[in-house]
């Protein structure tokens, strides 16, 4: 049924309303706000570096920039992104910090709202609401609040997933955002590049090299020092001798705690696993299922990451709400993950505590749960179709 003018016309109109509210709500309530209380303080002093063509990574000029704008730390806040996407903040050089905050926190929400609608297109644009429930998704907001770069990985996953066969090209270029935390998506591209060059997915490849080049072009035009300042940064940052809250990390401080290599043996494992996972799976891959609990996986063996970084699992949650929903699967579980998350990000629990070790492991039990008959089912047809014709089990 075709829409008739006006209601398209009226519908237009109260988005771009809802739109410059939210818009108002972010200036009002974080113009003045103190940005050095969140984790965005780190990109934009980056990036006013950058734009300059100054060193991105040179801590002491980090730290002068970021006490001019209000820190009170003794220690500067420096992000460990690489260089090859900085372009992607390069709009905050230009800006001061408290109108970068809004313009930031606004694009988080606006990226977040994006992900939500088309994580429902993907299902086929069920006659549910449910996905709004993303909006609650407790690595999202706190990402929102930190203006953490998880929900900008999210969009770059969601792109991917969308746009991978309309759009080969635009897939590809959409993960971009990825490479900012690769340690969180090797064991996913291991299995994106075996998976395109099985299928001849060439043409993602090329869209991601693409984007990737053309990044790196652009942010050398600034630093033409920026890798070297990068590689000068990581030698001496001693991001890995603070404990995060991983399995991987605290298998090393249980083990060996001056072991650094521990640290990386579930992620090297994942990579192993994802390619037997991939092989096994090769004629009948599909992102949507398989590419889920690699997710997962990934997520939960990385070596690094913080409980914003959750925020790229926010697809796997809901390819599992609507599974539970075909297979008539009681929602409760993750309605008590998702609320004890929400809860403990809102209380006195420190992001850095161990109290957040439970929380990617409850998303890939949640996974498990609410797929269980419909990976069952599917492997079932798997078998049947290998079979030849005409031949009936015992």
């Amino acid at each position: 049924m075709k829409m008739r003018p006006w209601r398209v016309f009226a519908a237009a109109c109260i988005v771009v309303v809802g739109f410059c509210a939210i818009a108002a709500i972010f200036y009002l309530s974080l113009y003045k706000t103190n940005v050095t209380e969140r984790d965005f303080v780190e990109y934009w002093a980056g990036e006013q570096q950058l734009v300059h063509g100054a060193n991105p990574y040179d801590a002491d000029a980090i730290f002068q920039i970021e006490r001019a704008v209000g820190l009170k730390r003794n220690q500067p806040e420096v992000s460990f992104s690489p260089p090859v996407a900085l372009f992607l903040a390069l709009p905050l050089g230009y800006v001061g910090a408290s109108i970068g905050l809004v313009i930031w926190s606004l694009l988080l929400f606006i990226c977040l709202s994006l992900s939500l609608w088309i994580l429902w297109l993907l299902q086929g644009r069920p006659p549910t609401l449910v996905h709004l429930a993303g909006f609650l998704f407790a690595p999202a907001l706190v990402c929102i609040q930190a203006g953490q770069i998880g929900i900008f990985l999210l969009f770059g996953v969601v792109l991917f997933l969308y746009f991978r066969e309309s759009w080969p090209l635009l897939a590809g270029a959409a993960l971009l955002p990825c490479v900012l935390k690769p340690h969180l998506f090797l064991p996913c591209a291991i299995a994106l590049l075996l998976w395109a060059f099985s299928r001849g997915a060439y043409r993602i490849l090329a869209g991601f090299f693409i984007s990737l080049l053309g990044s790196s072009l652009l942010t050398l035009h600034f630093d033409p020092h920026v890798w070297s300042d990068y590689a000068r940064m990581m030698r001496t940052s001693g991001a890995l001798d603070h404990y995060v809250p991983t399995l991987s990390a605290s298998l090393r401080y249980l083990v060996a705690p001056h072991a650094v290599w521990v640290q990386f043996i579930p992620e090297l494992g994942a990579c192993c696993w994802s390619i037997w996972y991939f092989w096994t799976r090769r004629h009948q891959w599909n992102w949507m299922t398989e590419g889920m609990l690699l997710l997962l996986v990934s997520e939960l063996c990385t070596p690094y990451a913080w409980f914003t970084d959750e925020s790229v699992l926010l697809p796997t949650v809901f390819v599992g709400v609507f599974r539970a929903f075909e297979l008539r699967r009681s929602l409760v579980p993750i309605a008590l993950v998702a609320g004890v998350a929400l809860i403990e990000a809102y209380s006195v629990v420190q992001i850095k505590s161990v109290g957040y070790l439970w929380t990617a492991p409850a998303w890939l039990a949640w996974y498990l749960y609410a797929t269980r008959g419909k990976r069952a089912n599917t492997k079932e047809l798997e078998v049947a179709a290998s079979e030849p014709a005409g031949t009936q089990r015992a």
